[in-house]
């Protein structure tokens, strides 16, 4: 069944190709002879199914694995090649005679100067060897271009066989599993779907997937762009990309490029004696089970089957990525380490012997055995070795790549452990809104659920998420509750019980303390309680709506801000105020208006870029700060603000997770000079609006816009090729980018997708080119 559903895109390319090669262009569904083969490297012997590249030196043993049966002899003839434009000698040229003992297998040596190895199963008929060789030494090239596209189908078929496996077992025996099971499987093993398979019924899912090659793409992790462009593109589209570096060494497709370019060329070697097809090899330890898309003829022209071997070059392991940056957390039984960033590790044996070094805290380190998981997203390890431990411990993956040792990512492992507790003073909080408090003392890494009980028994959801310090920050549900005694449950992973935490839900009725006014201000503020009750609020002839709700202490904070300016009292001068509630009541307060706060406007701005690495990014207007920029500001006092030169400029994003403060140079007791560097002041994390305040000794001033802070991607450069309709743009950061267009209207940008982690993108052709950035989309840079 899986066979036939490989099929079907095969037989829908072969649609697009010329008839000469059509018939070469079928599902590789026939199962083939068998191979068994290894691989010695200096002392050690590894299965080929554990061998991603070979070197010069290597010993390689290959026999046919045949019934006794078998009544058509094979011989088998092993090839070193030397690139396309250099025929290897005929010693590079081996046979075994499958049928006899002492004769039957092939012992090879990889001879110094070879770059691939190709081996071909022919039918003894006399004079096959030397037919073989005269035809690999005519066209070499085609050869060397058939080793690397059916080494690459094998690879490739293995990562899509493991992806259907997994879907059609899901189909069979758990139905309701298959949208779990795709994410998964995709995220893994680097597939994606098309989005119409992902919209059918559960039930039809797997058999959407499955009906069409060109429902599925592979990616190698790290082309996200090109992977974007391709999906939803017709099949002779897919082919001509196939054409590419990128597509004719498999990434994006699993049998594109043999279709395309072997199917073509073996067609190119028939003989009146030989005709050769190509062969899949599935890999199981030492056996090598060949797949073939095409019947063979025993007849003349007999069928010579050609199985690309893994390739002669360096040892290159794949770069193994964490795919959680945070604490993980290790209760006692199977831990699931998420991994990504080579699929490859899940469908094949190349990596093995895999294990999690984990260092104990009195230094000592353990190797636990670790298998990949492609349905649990990573290497699963026994965890038990980390019971009775509190604080997190640092561990790292390693094992082997073929037979290079390899070294994985490093995790943090924080096992379980109790003593939550309520950050701040009590465990009080208020009914009739929701209630934002902070837990402390345990393990965030290994909470997994948190509720609230009240008295009656009735239990509700509560949201939460895990700060970086260890913390967690709780939102409870109170909005609708009523006042009493309330537990909150926190559930951890490995932990049979909840741990409970009292807390004591209070009525509160509403109720103003205190208001501030300053002379000059076009804002106020009220301190007390149940203010999310306050709709507005009356100075004079002066109306202020409510702007931001917070707690200060005990008490809610309140600032209300005036829609035009406030001709307020002198400092000193008693008002009167009314405060207007939801209910339609309100309430009168009596106050004194204070000083002036300092207050300043900016009165004209330098921003100073220096060269920086690539390509030069021009922002429009002086409003947007790139946080690679140096901006001076000129601040001129306004009212009875005058600067003595002791004072300081905060400048904060909106959201208050960046600040720092600068002193000021004065220019004379009206005009105050600031300068501020963004990636260093406030850290190359920081972006959105700024605003500053003046703060003279402990008075601060109102907040004002600073403009917006924006951060740039790198750009290397955007090549454009002669004939092609796009150009290539590259670079880092890239993320950074929300849109990329060739004209200032953004008429038909190319989109960069969220969580884009590749270092190019297909962008139009245009001088320039125009960049809408993620962290401000009305900001419009421009390249070139």
């Amino acid at each position: 069944m899986r066979f036939q559903r490989f099929g079907a895109f095969l037989a829908a390319a072969a649609m697009v190709l010329p008839a000469a090669v059509q018939a070469e262009s079928q599902q590789f569904d026939l199962p083939g002879p068998a191979l068994r083969m290894s691989v010695t490297r200096g002392g050690a012997t590894l299965p080929i199914a554990k061998v991603p590249s070979i070197a010069a030196g290597d010993r390689i043993r290959i026999a046919a694995e045949l019934p006794e049966s078998q009544g058509v002899r094979y011989l088998l003839v092993a090839a070193f090649l030397r690139g396309a434009t250099n025929p290897p000698p005929k010693r590079w040229f081996s046979k075994a005679e499958s049928w006899e003992r002492k004769k039957g297998s092939l012992d090879l040596e990889v001879p110094k100067g070879a770059e691939q190895l190709v081996l071909f199963v022919v039918p003894e008929t006399g004079g096959g060897f030397d037919a073989v060789v005269d035809t690999v030494q005519r066209q070499p090239g085609a050869f060397v271009r058939a080793s690397i596209e059916l080494a690459q189908a094998s690879r490739d078929r293995a990562r899509l066989d493991l992806f259907l496996d997994g879907i059609q077992d899901a189909e069979r025996n758990r139905p309701a599993e298959i949208p779990a099971r795709t994410e998964q499987l995709t995220r893994a093993l680097s597939i994606k779907v098309r989005d119409e398979c992902l919209q059918q019924p559960i039930e039809q899912r797997a058999a959407c997937m499955g009906q069409s090659e060109n429902t599925l793409l592979l990616t190698d992790g790290t082309r996200t762009s090109l992977a974007e462009t391709l999906v939803g593109a017709p099949t002779d589209l897919a082919l001509q990309i196939a054409a590419t570096p990128e597509g004719g060494y498999g990434y994006y497709s699993p049998y594109i490029g043999v279709v395309r370019d072997v199917a073509r060329l073996f067609g190119a070697f028939q003989t009146t004696r030989f005709t050769y097809i190509p062969a899949l090899a599935q890999l199981d330890g030492e056996r090598a089970g060949l797949l073939l898309n095409t019947a063979p003829s025993f007849a003349s022209p007999k069928s010579v089957m050609v199985v690309g071997l893994p390739p002669v070059r360096p040892v290159d392991p794949p770069l193994l990525r964490a795919g959680a940056d945070q604490v993980l957390c290790a209760p006692s039984g199977e831990l699931v380490l998420p991994v990504t960033g080579a699929p490859l590790v899940y469908a094949t044996d190349y990596a093995h012997a895999m294990a999690l070094r984990v260092k104990g805290p009195n230094g000592a380190t353990v190797d636990l055995p670790a298998r990949a998981d492609a349905l649990r997203g990573g290497y699963v390890v026994a965890a038990n070795l980390l019971a009775g431990q509190k604080e997190p411990v640092e561990a790292q993956l390693h094992g082997n790549w073929g037979f290079a040792p390899m070294d994985g990512p490093s995790f943090r492992l924080q096992p379980p452990k109790g003593g939550w507790r309520i950050a701040g003073e009590g465990a009080g909080v208020v009914v009739g809104r929701d209630n934002a408090l902070t837990l402390e003392g345990g393990a965030a890494a290994c909470v997994s659920r948190l509720s609230l009980r009240d008295a009656s028994g009735a239990v509700q959801e509560v949201a939460w998420k895990a700060a970086g310090d260890g913390s967690i920050a709780a939102t409870l549900p109170l909005a609708k509750a009523r006042p009493g005694k309330m537990t909150l449950l926190v559930e951890q992973q490995g932990v049979a019980q909840p741990e409970s935490i009292a807390i004591a839900a209070l009525a509160e009725a509403s109720r103003i303390d205190r208001l501030r006014f300053h002379a000059g201000d076009a804002e106020a503020t009220l301190y007390g309680a149940r203010l999310e009750k306050v709709t507005r609020l009356t100075i004079g002839d002066a109306v202020f709506e409510p702007a931001d709700l917070g707690r200060e202490g005990k008490a809610d904070r309140l600032v209300l801000r005036a829609a035009a300016p406030v001709a307020a009292p002198a400092a000193g001068q008693p008002f009167q105020a009314k405060a207007v509630l939801a209910d339609g009541r309100s309430l009168s307060i009596d106050g004194t208006v204070e000083a002036q706060r300092p207050m300043a406007a900016v009165v004209s701005r330098t921003v100073a870029r220096g060269a920086g690495e690539g390509l030069a990014i021009r922002i429009e207007g002086d409003t947007v700060l790139p946080n690679d920029a140096r901006l001076t500001f000129a601040l001129k006092g306004q009212g009875s603000t005058r600067f003595a030169g002791t004072e300081r400029v905060e400048v904060a994003t909106e959201d208050g997770r960046a600040t720092t403060l600068l002193p000021v140079k004065l220019q004379d007791a009206t005009i105050a000079i600031a300068s501020i560097a963004p990636a260093e002041a406030l850290g190359g994390s920081a972006y959105g609006p700024l605003r500053y305040r003046v703060v003279q000794g402990d008075a601060a001033g109102p907040w004002a816009s600073l403009g917006t802070l924006v951060r740039l991607p790198r750009i290397a450069g955007v090549a454009c090729a002669d004939g092609q309709e796009r150009c290539t743009l590259t670079g880092s950061d890239l993320f950074l980018l929300d849109a990329v267009a060739s004209d200032r209207g953004f008429a038909q940008p190319v989109r960069v997708p969220e969580g884009f982690t590749g270092t190019s993108l297909a962008v139009p052709k245009g001088t320039p080119l125009y960049l809408r950035l993620r962290d401000d989309r009305a900001a419009v840079g421009s390249v070139g």
